[in-house]
């Protein structure tokens, strides 16, 4: 990406190469990938400079627009200061109710530990799918179920249950990230502290 300077002022940004007019001349497509870093500037034209530092992990943040700035010769894109998404549900309150948009106490929007546990609820009950056929099975016909699957399904509901509970003591958005960030240890083992749901091995 490019932009175009005239006096110390960013003018015209270039998101792929294209001719433009600049006072009186008519500039070719081809400069961008033809003319050295030297002749571009001479005119006026600067390469962005990508500044991610800002930048945020769009799961848990919302972040802003980019910004641009010129200054010691170099054209600079980057983001101001990203927010983090409601960790928790928001309600509507009096004055949305009198508003007309919502009832007092009821959820306007859910946060993020509402939907992390949402989707827990379906990754534990695609992992209960794989064996329920032995439960139908029992049911239908009194074969026993073997042990190791009990034991499995009830691992998985299990560390259900201290997922879910690590989720809903999370304090902000941050600590949730934390939840499911991985980390690598010496043996170059990863591991996040919200931890996985048990693999069946038979």
């Amino acid at each position: 990406m490019y932009t175009l300077v005239e006096s110390g002022t960013i003018t015209k940004h270039f998101n792929r190469p294209k001719g433009f007019t600049l006072g009186d001349l008519q500039y070719p497509a081809d400069i961008f990938t033809k003319w050295s870093v030297a002749e571009k500037e001479a005119i006026g034209i600067y390469k962005v400079v990508f500044d991610d530092s800002n930048k945020k992990d769009e799961k848990w943040y919302i972040n802003t627009n980019q910004s641009f700035a010129f200054a010691d010769g170099t054209v600079t894109a980057s983001y101001g200061t990203a927010t983090p998404k409601a960790h928790a549900d928001t309600l509507w309150t009096a004055q949305d109710e009198t508003d007309g948009k919502g009832t007092e106490g009821e959820v306007a929007t859910r946060g993020l530990k509402y939907n992390l546990i949402k989707d827990l609820k379906i990754t534990v009950a695609n992992e209960l799918a794989e064996t329920d056929w032995y439960i139908t099975r029992n049911t239908e016909k009194s074969t026993a179920i073997p042990s190791a699957i009990t034991t499995h399904r009830d691992a998985v509901r299990t560390k259900q249950a201290s997922m879910e509970t690590a989720i809903t003591n999370a304090n902000d958005t941050p600590a949730l990230e934390t939840l499911y960030t991985y980390t690598e240890d010496s043996d170059g083992v990863q591991s996040r502290p919200l931890g996985e749901l048990p693999i069946l091995d038979i």
